[in-house]
């Protein structure tokens, strides 16, 4: 489960689809390892991939964007204007995380509404790909197109749309190149995950998670996570330096055909 996190978190498949999905084609029943609680522990492996991968930038910019507030202006700072879409593209997820993500979760882990999902955000990723001018950097990003990726994010808490592969999408509608796409998606998703993260382990901390949770599974889960989600990251960017999303708008097809017919079964 570590793996398939680690490895679905940031390639545009849906990693909260694919955690639905591994143990009810598996057979597995255990309700630690199917439990929401666990799948939201293991972003702390992927969460630790995103600061180690992007460290040099979060160390730009967060200084950045704090002396922006200082001197109440960009002063032509790449990075300064940058930190501050990166705020305007988080605000939407954060808010309505707060507000749907537990109804949300609790009401759409069905592997056939996971099978749904992962074929309209194919849809939406290959119709990305054909629409987009792919000329921009993320810099060149407006506030509003900034905050529009951000409410695409927030699509992501169904499980199966995936929140790379919507955001990606977004900043593709947007004008962004693939790779820019790709970063200021991660970027994004950075705090985020940090908040989902943190909620869930302090419900497993006050034992409100609804389940058991055995501390060598959790740890081994973690450690897997954060390997493969560097490794994830690091494939993903330089594949898309030179290539489009097609390979992933197949997969998320031929995934959601194999349980439909599971399911169906």
């Amino acid at each position: 489960m570590g793996v398939v996190q680690g490895l679905t978190e940031f390639l545009p498949v849906s990693s909260s689809g694919h955690l639905i999905i591994v143990p009810a084609l598996l057979g597995w029943h255990d309700p630690f390892i199917t439990s929401l609680a666990f799948s939201v522990m293991l972003h702390i492996g992927t969460l630790a991939a995103l600061l180690i991968y992007f460290r040099v930038d979060w160390l730009r910019l967060i200084p950045a964007g704090l002396a922006t507030i200082r001197d109440r202006s960009f002063e032509g700072d790449p990075d300064r204007r940058l930190a501050w879409l990166l705020v305007v593209a988080t605000i939407p997820a954060l808010i309505i995380g707060v507000l749907l993500n537990d109804a949300i979760e609790s009401r759409f882990r069905e592997v056939g509404l996971v099978a749904l999902a992962l074929v309209v955000g194919a849809a939406i990723l290959w119709l990305a790909e054909r629409t987009g001018t792919r000329r921009l950097m993320a810099v060149d990003l407006t506030f509003p197109r900034a905050l529009g990726i951000g409410l695409a994010q927030a699509l992501a808490l169904v499980p199966g749309i995936s929140r790379s592969g919507i955001s990606i999408a977004a900043g593709l509608f947007t004008g962004l190149n693939r790779e820019s796409a790709a970063r200021f998606s991660f970027l994004m998703a950075t705090p985020v995950t940090a908040a989902a993260a943190a909620y869930e382990a302090l419900k497993v901390f006050k034992g409100d998670a609804g389940v058991a949770v055995p501390v060598g599974p959790l740890v081994i889960g973690l450690a897997a996570s954060f390997f493969f989600g560097i490794l994830a990251i690091a494939v993903l960017l330089r594949y898309l330096r030179t290539r489009s999303t097609d390979i992933f708008v197949a997969y998320r097809i031929l995934i959601a055909a194999v349980v439909l017919v599971w399911w169906l079964r």
